[in-house]
């Protein structure tokens, strides 16, 4: 692994500048009106280079009011505009977000630190799911059906459902949200977002992206609202709050059973996309060339800090050398550097923390039994004095281990060994968490294996492509421990509307259902 931070501080004025990110940043906005807040100060650091890139002045609770408010006030209005004008609206959002991928994908990069190619995708995902959303405004789908009953018809329907709020963590600063909001507005609802506080200045650029969008169409104030705040301000009392019909919350397993029960205590709803401990099985009927650069991509992207990163090679015994021979050269020829730099292949860790718990990790591994092939030091030298750039690091294990069972949020890469196809399978399934998952095989009968009730328990499943980077048009989430909800595309919409049962009689008699005879 080659280490060659370059520090590239040109251009970062000029994006902050044409993206509307100031010095000093309120944190509160309804839309096109941002509020005028008095919080504590966030400062939000470069992982890359440790250079302050800008300060938030949090919104506190009273400013949450003020937001709540506007955004119950403005779903009277929005829930009663034609779902393909709501539509028209997202469709120019997405174009107002094409005009600015360049320099938001670069902000992403900076004030998260995942690689420019990989900020620039995350924008791409936002314009897709804006041409995804925009389809989907004349397609929100009832079903009817054949009443029992004479002279009867029957049919469900789906209804906006009110004010939903999205929770996004760090690693992915803007394209969560979107998940959420630009599906959220087709189906006629209200949106706050409260944005990690270690990429505020992210969620800031966006909401001015949007705010000239807003304003040209005269979209009701509140529709889309933003409330940067530490959980000192805004925490569980957005949880608990029954003005919020929906929290759709990105994070650890950890704040999702938090999430889960405040929320679920005052019966609101729940999406929730957490931990993932994702396993690629290495069939020795596999193309090794495409394991090893779905592997690469999947343990070392976004340095590890993907929900669907891959954490587990699950290989079979006759290849497990060839395979560890061939990653170890891969990862030999990686280059760990500066996220602007455009050689990087590894950016830095989001802070000093997540560097620790990499380490910490390490330790365990050590502690229970497992052996450590390579990487897992901190890099050192001119460019690294931010201190969040880190080797990645593979490690032969037992999937046994209880630091195997637990989600390390960076690039540490587990090897075990499997016999056949069933040992590969439960290893597979014997974990918490239940995101992504991958086999990679020629192997027809396995691969649909691998796709049976009896495979893979994930709620994606992979053949032959790895376990990171799913698309938009497919239903994102998965089970266990990871929440079970699920965002983006397929039937994902129907979570952000309530669904509504119809009867209608058109004769001139009333029966009843089940032939029940009741007269009087």
């Amino acid at each position: 692994m080659e280490a060659t931070a370059v520090t590239d501080q040109s251009q970062i004025q000029d994006v902050l500048k044409e993206l509307g990110v100031l010095e000093v940043n309120k944190g509160a906005c309804t839309g096109t009106q941002w509020l005028d807040t008095n919080g504590e100060f966030i400062e939000s650091y470069s992982p890359g280079d440790g250079t302050l890139i800008g300060k938030i002045q949090q919104g506190t609770w009273d400013d949450y009011e003020k937001v709540i408010s506007t955004a119950t006030e403005a779903f009277k209005i929005w829930r009663t505009i034609p779902a393909p004008k709501r539509g028209e609206v997202v469709r120019q959002i997405g174009n107002a977000l094409r005009e600015q991928k360049e320099p938001l994908g670069k902000l992403v990069s900076y004030e998260m630190g995942k690689i420019y190619q990989e900020g620039l995708g995350e924008v791409q995902e936002m314009i897709d799911i804006c041409d995804f959303a925009v389809g989907l405004s004349r397609q929100l789908h009832g079903f009817t059906m054949h009443s029992e009953r004479p002279s009867h018809r029957m049919y469900d329907q789906y209804h906006p459902l009110g004010v939903v709020g999205v929770i996004s963590a760090f690693n992915f600063p803007v394209a969560v949200w979107a998940w959420n909001a630009m599906i959220a507005m087709v189906c006629g609802d209200t949106i706050i977002w409260k944005p990690s506080s270690k990429v505020m200045l992210c969620a800031i650029a966006v909401s001015n992206i949007v705010a000239k969008v807003l304003k040209d169409n005269d979209v009701p104030e509140g529709v889309l609202n933003l409330i940067a705040s530490s959980s000192k301000y805004v925490g569980d009392d957005f949880l608990a709050d029954k003005r919020v019909a929906l929290i759709s919350c990105t994070g650890s397993t950890r704040v999702g059973i938090r999430v889960a029960k405040i929320v679920g205590e005052r019966l609101g709803k729940t999406i929730l996309e957490l931990g993932g401990n994702n396993a690629i099985i290495i069939s020795d009927k596999a193309d090794l060339d495409l394991v090893l650069r779905a592997t690469i991509f999947g343990a070392v992207g976004t340095t590890g800090q993907r929900c669907t990163s891959t954490r587990r090679l699950i290989i079979q015994e006759s290849i497990y050398d060839t395979v560890k021979e061939k990653l170890l050269a891969s990862y030999s020829q990686l280059n760990i550097g500066h996220p602007l730099n455009e050689e990087t292949h590894v950016g830095p860790l989001i802070d000093t923390g997540a560097v620790k718990d990499f380490q910490d990790a390490i330790e365990k591994v050590k502690a229970q039994g497992g052996t450590i092939l390579c990487g897992g030091e901190v890099v050192e030298g001119e460019g690294y004095s931010s201190g969040c750039y880190v080797y990645p690091c593979i490690a032969e294990v037992e999937n046994s281990y209880e630091i195997v069972q637990d989600e390390t949020f960076s690039p540490l890469l587990y090897m075990i060994k499997y016999r056949d196809l069933d040992e590969a399978f439960n290893y597979h399934n014997d974990v918490p968490q239940g995101l992504s998952s991958a086999i990679f095989t020629k192997d027809l009968l396995e691969a649909e294996a691998f796709l049976s009730h009896a495979g893979s328990d994930c709620g994606i499943a992979n053949v032959n492509i790895g376990t990171s980077g799913a698309e938009i048009g497919g239903a994102f989430g998965g089970e266990k421990e990871t929440g079970g909800g699920r965002e983006s595309g397929s039937d994902a919409w129907k979570a952000y509307m309530r669904r509504q049962t119809n009867t209608i009689n058109y004769g001139t008699e009333l029966p009843l259902a089940q032939g029940i005879k009741f007269d009087v």
